[in-house]
């Protein structure tokens, strides 16, 4: 996210950005605020906390046993939270916003966290 310089030049790119490039601006914004760190700046093996919107729910059988995968965006990137043995979370639904912490595991595919703490956060007020 580029840091545009004085008052002119955020209502020229407020204006000329396209609503996805917005939206992912605010993301990161809110993100921050939570003090979290940008999903697409996290290394493999690093503890981190990420924050963002759900973006879609999957129940996956692996090994006979589900995983449930939450795939999480915050504007920079995305991180999937597996977590192990179950098969539904109340509260996690797509659209809602969520705070996340726990070991990165990163490869060539995706950024995901396994059995993450998280913390639901509220409606972001527009």
């Amino acid at each position: 996210m580029a840091e545009r310089t004085g008052w002119w030049g955020r209502v020229v790119h407020r204006l000329a950005a396209d609503d996805d490039e917005l939206q992912a601006e605010d993301l990161q914004r809110a993100a921050a605020a939570e003090g979290a760190v940008p999903i697409g700046g996290c290394r493999d093996h690093d503890e981190a906390c990420v924050a963002g919107t759900i973006r879609s729910v999957t129940v996956r059988n692996q090994s006979g046993a589900p995983n449930l995968e939450i795939e999480v965006y915050d504007g920079s990137g995305c991180v999937t939270l597996v977590f192990l043995g179950r098969r539904q979370i109340p509260g996690l639904d797509a659209g809602r916003s969520l705070k996340a912490s726990g070991r990165v595991n990163r490869d060539d595919r995706r950024t995901t966290i396994f059995n993450p703490r998280y913390e639901l956060l509220p409606a972001p007020s527009h």
